[in-house]
């Protein structure tokens, strides 16, 4: 899949990045048969806006003052980039690049992200992060014998299924036992064959396809599997985010469209009942002095290290500055100087090790837009 998901250290490391001449592109796909088609179907197309943006970008009046082999060194990369095969190789919607004279750094991500370019004297993270942590995306595996499919749900809303590749063309006769209306009751050939060893052995060749593909990942899998499947699978799970409930009709009888509609109910009603557990926690932490549904109170908390998990609006948009001590300046007006103070938050949280989570409003308490609980009483 060439999916690159950026990790806590990578954040700290592009969150703590500072050079007059660092330049942000996010770019999505595009192409004949859609926008939600992956950019290793029309690469040229999302190469060609990877050029465009970083040259609208280097040409606007924040580049101005750019010396000469600060642009040379900008846009020798971004040309290396571009004739990388293997990199624009990728079912990734969307890829990020943050480059700048010291060096380039991308990532390549399932969610399909506006395509968009800025110079500064950081990198924009923000949208990154907001990807990379909201929830309402996943994967639904349907499994039954002979037949695999994996679904990408994205946070769109839109659908659509991921190759498994490597999988033996013959995988169906790795079950030596015969279907009975759902059910392996008879063995086809050897009476010493074990059943359970066939399922578990089938199980896990597809695990293996499966986690070539969405292993990194932090969005969360449904299964939905035959009855006889789905504990064997179960069984040789390795996946940390393989949901409890899964989808219990036969995935035999369900089309496409049906199984990412069930598989959404089933994310939505997992992660609403994980964020009930939070704002429960939240209540009962805040009364302690150990949480917060104030910006300036979590910005100061971020900054020495105490948030333990931040919950921010997706929608977020006021732009200011955070000093070294989290003291907070909101700007009236978004300026080269100025950032998000949300995303600014969440990346000093993601480099004190604490868990940033980027949610619909209605999801957080008291109708704020950024709420913490911290690691001890400020």
């Amino acid at each position: 899949m060439s999916i690159d998901l950026p990790t806590a250290d990578d954040f700290a490391e592009l969150t703590r990045h500072r050079h007059a001449s660092s330049v942000s592109v996010y770019v999505a796909s595009s192409g004949s048969d859609g926008d939600s088609s992956p950019i290793g179907r029309h690469p040229e197309s999302a190469q060609i806006a990877l050029r465009t943006a970083v040259s609208d970008a280097l040409a606007g009046g924040a580049a101005a003052e750019l010396p000469a082999p600060d642009r040379e060194r900008l846009s020798a990369l971004i040309d290396e980039l571009v004739e990388d095969r293997d990199f624009w190789s990728t079912q990734a919607r969307s890829v990020a690049v943050f480059a700048s004279p010291e060096g380039l750094r991308t990532f390549r991500l399932m969610n399909r992200l506006r395509t968009h370019a800025s110079l500064g004297d950081r990198f924009d993270t923000g949208p990154l992060i907001r990807a990379t942590t909201f929830a309402h995306s996943g994967f639904v595996l349907a499994l039954t014998k002979g037949s695999v499919q994996l679904l990408s749900l994205e946070s769109d809303a839109s659908c659509h299924e991921v190759e498994l590749a490597g999988l033996p063309d013959d995988l169906g006769l790795e079950l030596q036992t015969a279907d009975n209306e759902g059910r392996m009751d008879r063995q086809r050939a050897d009476g010493n064959q074990r059943p359970k060893a066939q399922r578990r052995d089938y199980c896990s060749t597809v695990q293996e396809a499966v986690l070539r593909q969405i292993n990194g990942s932090n969005h969360p899998l449904v299964l939905a599997a035959s009855s006889d499947l789905e504990p064997a699978y179960r069984e040789v799970n390795t996946y940390r985010r393989l949901v409890e409930e899964g989808i219990t009709a036969n995935p035999a009888s369900l089309g496409s469209g049906e199984l990412a509609r069930r598989g959404r109910e089933v994310l939505d009603r997992n992660y609403a009942a994980q964020l009930a557990d939070w704002r429960e926690r939240f209540g009962t932490l805040r009364a302690h002095g150990r949480a917060s549904a104030k910006l300036r109170d979590i910005a100061k908390a971020a900054t020495a290290g105490q948030v333990d998990v931040l919950l921010f609006d997706l929608t977020a948009e006021r732009e200011g500055t955070i000093d070294e001590y989290g003291h907070v300046t909101p700007a009236e007006e978004p300026t080269a100087h100025t950032y998000g103070l949300a995303d600014e938050v969440a990346a000093r949280v993601l480099r004190s090790g604490g868990t940033v989570k980027a949610v619909r409003g209605a999801d957080l308490p008291d109708g704020a837009k950024i709420a913490a609980t911290f690691r001890s009483a400020i």
